[in-house]
């Protein structure tokens, strides 16, 4: 009774002046324990023994809920919490076990033969008597696994070495659990040798890497934690030891050829995955050769095997990540009693202890990206590219020097029907996942156009959760090598060659909407440059309509363009682009809206499944569907109209309102701007005039020119130097869709010879969007003077590009000088779409302050 009620006392009186430390994670992992054990009785806690083996943990959540740790089946054992015993007839452990000294607990805990070991060296006279230690004491399986020479070479000399072997497990400090701080040096009894605490967040807490199984095992002179094994002195760095070691010499002469190894001898807390030579014999020869060579390359491949952290075997229950001083990451695991690295057993010898950190002996050797070639960095997903690569000889022309992008497809990509192409097609198609640059996955934006080995032209397409080239769309696993990057994708892509309107045009399933397209005087849009997404009913979508029913929707036109125009949408919408699962609400042209949606690799349109999708265009991309759409918010008026719709379109309830008409939708949305400039060799005589004509079946407005004809005309030297262009776009950041601003800087060129500047504007739309156009620019058209003799001015850019602006436009301007005979060059600027606004008129732009304005003289000899 007397013991009982001093141990209380003692557990007490430890617990006022120890607390409880939110940090210490093994009191934490303990106390998980207790509540898992909570219906076996008091002070019992649950613990996970991996079958086969003698090994116990107190688990974290997760190993106890999988059943395993480190891959291998572990059974639940119960048993008294640290400290506490049974009692006969009562559930539980109900009573604190006694209380002694260090020498007498030792026996409690069950290390008899660390307490044996104390007799026979003379060190339990020590350990019985005063003081305050801290013992880290061996399990009889510990000693049952030491070195057998080491062993015999211990008993064989008690008073020294054995007395000296026992004296470095202790510290003259009691430290519980909680005291053990990660990171913690101690310094032990036998000759200030040094004990390295790491304390980890799955609970457990190693001792130069030996784990305590059994902690806080209070005396009345101190504390003792039973570990799994018998410690031995750490006295040389990682430097010091890949120095002496003659099996890790391939690995030391890449640490001394990239400036590494110092680092190996500074103090720190490492851990050194060391490449055996055996594993340097297996890499191919050439690879070898070419990493050596390159003291970047080699550099990258001996810190992608350090960790800046001491990760003791002990210590890992189950795959974690880490970063190495590379800047890569790395997982460790383990499978039973083996270590892994990245999923792969390769680990031939464990925590070798050192004064800046531990050494783990691998069989294999680690590169990482950073140091392997573009084509190296595919993986067994993109095999099927590598091999096809090679077979043609692509993989050999990309320069280890070189930048490069491949953009590779799955395997899963490559049907039957590609494989058995020629070789001189299926060639061209992998070009054209060579990009020519180096572009990673934080440089792409949306807007962006990069250009093949095979010439052509790719563009990218940034939506909130997903990247896409052309067709096809990407999935996680780009990565970075010495000579380039890859990012990899689900389907083979295929570069836009026609434009929406050619696609309809040769596609026979598209025969009847075309040809509706082209009774509404839509066609021409289709075949003009932009960024568009159109919806394409197929014939079976008309099954039933007659040519007289045909005739009456020609008649409405206003009706049809509502139908038609319902259908096409601004953007690009590419179908793998679009979040699974959540409906993106777009506003087409007609002005309704229109609900798209990504369920189970099916495009939806308002609930209607695309038959096929992502059929790419030069200026947009086509959806197909097998149902005409329709605005359900728009009223129909007419009842031969309505009888029309209803036997096309079933899926919707169309409203009907008598008397309603379809209201004129105006081309404002698209509005094409075309500047002709031309350059002619003077001739004979002197002429200026003013001209209005048609071109590309658009209403020109004003073509104002001066021509020279007398005389042979002088040099000149002009400055072009246009405004400064606000682009806005998205671009990938940290793996997020970023919006960005950027002012693109003003460009200058020079010109020299005699010329002649032909300006001409057109419009391209029709309807309010022409008119208001013209009226502007014929208002102003008598400010215009002509060069006839002295001086005068032609219509300068800035009048023009005030005028455009007063319409809702841009301007863009392009000169190219031309020799030899008169000629005029027409050439396409750029779609421009102008949106409706009520009540305001654009701002003139204004002029930078300090450019230059341009004017095209003439000056006679």
């Amino acid at each position: 009774m007397k013991i009982l009620f001093l141990s209380t006392f003692s557990i007490f009186f430890l617990s006022a002046f120890y607390p409880a430390d939110s940090s210490a994670h093994y009191d934490k992992i303990l106390s998980h324990s207790r509540i898992r054990a909570r219906e076996q009785g008091p002070n019992v806690c649950a613990l996970q023994k991996v079958m086969g083996t003698q090994k116990k943990y107190f688990s974290t959540c997760r190993n106890w809920y999988q059943g395993t740790i480190c891959g291998k089946k572990a059974t639940v054992l119960y048993e008294c919490c640290p400290g506490y015993m049974k009692m006969d007839g009562m559930r539980g452990c109900p009573a604190v076990a006694p209380i002694d000294h260090v020498y007498g607990t030792l026996g409690i805990v069950g290390a008899t033969s660390t307490q044996r070991y104390s007799d026979m060296s003379k060190l339990r006279e020590e350990i019985e008597g005063g003081g305050s230690y801290t013992f880290f004491a061996p399990s009889n399986e510990a000693w049952e696994l030491l070195d057998r020479e080491i062993h015999s070479n211990l008993i064989d000399n008690v008073n020294i070495e054995l007395y000296n072997a026992l004296h470095n497990h202790m510290i003259n400090k009691r430290m519980l659990t909680k005291d053990l701080k990660n990171g913690l040096m101690l310094v032990s009894m036998y000759n200030d040798q040094q004990l390295f605490i790491n304390h980890y967040p799955n609970g457990v807490v190693t001792v130069n890497c030996a784990r305590i199984i059994h902690g806080n095992q209070i005396a009345t002179n101190g504390v003792v934690h039973v570990i799994d094994r018998v410690l031995t002195p750490a006295g040389t760095t990682i430097q010091d030891f890949l120095e002496a070691e003659d099996d890790v010499s391939s690995f030391r002469a890449a640490a001394i050829t990239s400036d590494v190894l110092d680092t190996l001898g500074k103090p720190g807390h490492y851990t050194l995955f060391a490449p055996t030579n055996e594993a340097f014999e297996k890499l191919p020869r050439g690879v070898l050769e070419r990493i050596m060579g390159d003291k970047v390359a080699s550099e990258a491949l001996v810190k992608f095997h350090i960790l800046n952290s001491l990760q003791c075997s002990e210590a890992i229950m189950g795959g974690a990540v880490y970063e190495t001083l590379e800047g890569n990451t790395v997982e460790v695991g383990c499978d039973g009693e083996s270590l892994t690295i990245n999923g792969v057993k390769m680990v031939k010898r464990k925590d070798i202890v050192t004064t800046n950190g531990v050494i783990h002996l691998i069989d294999s050797v680690l590169i990482p990206n950073s140091a392997k070639q573009v084509i190296e960095l595919a993986g067994e997903q993109q095999t099927t590219f590598t091999d096809l690569m090679a077979q043609l000889g692509l993989a050999s022309s990309l320069r280890p020097e070189g930048r490069y992008t491949l953009l590779i497809p799955l395997n899963g990509a490559f049907s039957d029907d590609i494989l058995r192409m020629d070789q001189r097609r299926l060639k061209i198609i992998l070009q054209n996942h060579i990009l020519k640059t180096k572009i990673g996955l934080g440089e792409l934006y949306n807007g962006q156009k990069v250009e093949t080995l095979g010439g052509k032209v790719l563009r990218i397409f940034v939506y909130r959760t997903a990247v896409c080239v052309e067709n096809s769309c990407m999935v996680r696993g780009s990565k970075e090598g010495r000579n380039g990057v890859i990012h990899i994708f689900r389907q083979i892509i295929k570069p836009a060659e026609k434009s929406l309107r050619e696609l309809l045009k040769n596609d026979k399933r598209f025969s009847i909407f075309f040809s509706l397209v082209k009774d509404a005087d839509l066609d021409a849009i289709l075949s003009e440059p932009g960024e568009w997404t159109l919806f394409v009913p197929t014939n079976d979508a008309f099954k039933g309509l007659s040519d007289e029913e045909r005739e009456t929707l020609k008649r409405d036109k206003n009706a049809l363009k509502t139908i038609l125009l319902y259908h096409l949408t601004k953007g690009v919408n590419i179908g793998n682009g679009v979040e699974p699962g959540v409906t993106n609400i777009l506003k087409t042209v007609q002005g309704s809206k229109l609900f798209l949606k990504m369920v189970n690799d099916t495009l939806l349109v308002n609930e209607l499944k695309s038959k096929e999708s992502d059929l790419m265009a030069t200026n947009g991309v086509i959806h197909v569907i097998d149902k005409l759409l329709y605005p359900v918010d728009v009223p129909v008026g007419s009842d031969q109209l309505l009888n029309i719709l209803n036997k096309l379109i079933k899926y919707v309830q169309i409203k009907y309102v008598r008397g309603s008409t379809f209201k004129e939708i105006p081309l404002t949305f698209f509005t094409t701007i075309k500047v002709i400039e031309g350059n002619v060799q003077p001739t004979i005589r002197k002429e200026a005039g003013r001209k209005t004509m048609k071109v590309g079946g658009g209403a020109t407005i004003r073509k104002e020119f001066t021509e020279l004809i007398d005389g042979e005309g002088e040099t000149i030297t002009k400055v072009i130097q246009g405004e400064p262009i606000i682009k806005k776009y998205r671009k990938i950041i940290n793996g997020q869709p970023v919006e960005v601003t950027e002012k693109e800087v003003t460009e200058e060129r020079i010109i020299q010879g005699p010329e002649i500047t032909y300006t001409q504007i057109t419009a391209g739309g029709r309807g309010d969007a022409e008119e208001k156009l013209k009226k502007l620019l014929e208002e102003e058209v008598t400010k215009v003077t002509k060069f006839i003799e002295g001086d005068g001015h032609l219509l300068e850019d800035e009048e023009i590009k005030r005028l455009l602006q007063g319409a809702g436009t841009e301007y863009t301007k392009v000169t190219k000088v031309i020799e030899a005979e008169p000629q005029i060059i027409e050439r396409e600027i750029k779609e421009f779409h102008l949106e409706e606004a009520t009540g305001r008129r654009g701002q003139p732009p204004k002029r930078v302050p300090g450019s230059p304005r341009r004017r095209t003289r003439l000056v006679r000899p």
